[in-house]
């Protein structure tokens, strides 16, 4: 004969199951990575001990300030997320949560990522390369430039790349630098007509930038709105769509005139 159980011993006994459920959903991984601010770099200056771009065939030129490109860290590919780091990241706004398969190639192994990423960036330092030299009339002279950036992948510091090898053969075009003496940090693609990317996680990036002693940042128009979601205090966004509308606002910024867009 089954007797009757109390209330609170049947909610007691009932709520077990749940419990355990959510014990075992916390430790079960997801297919989710977690992404922070990652390292910023000099573009203009020099990564692990070498110069990050090296022009020779042409005369270049001493520059001041910062050109910092930005980068995302997330959690590798081959790496459990559980159910609290997802919620933990939901909560923070230094971190934030993507599915896998946005940030790593579905089905790739960790050699083939890396190998895929290399490539990207070998193909967004030759893209960045062409754009610089074309903009500076300059695609039919015997002038070699080298990128390198150790550690590094993907293609979204082609504008960065760009713009620093500008700086270093032309500046803002009437003596002066680029960057006006400033440390300025951005992110987004370019291909060799200079049509700027969108790249994602612009909003880490702006936190990695800040960081780092930024004051501007150069972001794709496209993810105006991202970027401002969680803007650090003291990080001015300047939205680009071209080479030449980064380049624009570069020297309107250094020469105190003209107009300076703002997202």
């Amino acid at each position: 004969m089954l007797s009757r159980l109390s209330r609170s011993r049947a909610v007691a006994v009932c709520a077990l199951p749940v419990v355990a459920l959510l014990a075992t959903a916390v430790s079960v991984p997801l297919p989710f990575a977690v992404a922070q601010p990652g390292m910023t770099a000099d573009v203009l200056g020099e990564n692990d001990g070498a110069p990050v771009i090296t022009i020779s065939g042409t005369p270049t030129r001493a520059t001041t300030g910062q050109l910092r490109m930005t980068t995302i860290e997330a959690t590798g590919p081959d790496t459990d997320v559980s159910l609290g780091q997802v919620i933990d990241g939901w909560f923070r706004t230094d971190r934030a949560v993507l599915p896998r398969d946005s940030v790593y190639p579905s089905g790739n192994s960790v050699k083939e990522i890396e190998q895929h990423n290399a490539e990207q960036m070998k193909q967004s330092q030759d893209a960045a390369t062409r754009a610089a030299l074309k903009y500076l009339d300059l695609g039919g002279k015997k002038v070699k430039v080298t990128l390198k950036l150790a550690d590094v992948g993907g293609p979204s510091a082609g504008l960065l790349f760009t713009l620093g090898i500008i700086d270093k053969l032309d500046g803002d075009g009437s003596g002066g630098d680029l960057t006006g003496g400033r440390t300025i940090a951005g992110t987004g693609t370019i291909d060799e007509a200079g049509r700027v990317g969108a790249v994602g996680g612009v909003a880490l990036k702006t936190r990695a930038a800040r960081r780092d002693g930024a004051t501007v940042f150069l972001v794709p128009k496209a993810e105006c709105s991202d970027a401002k979601a969680e803007l650090p205090k003291g990080l001015r966004l300047v939205p680009v769509t071209t080479l030449k509308s980064a380049v624009d606002a570069l020297v309107a910024l250094e020469k105190g005139k003209g107009p300076v867009p703002g997202c």
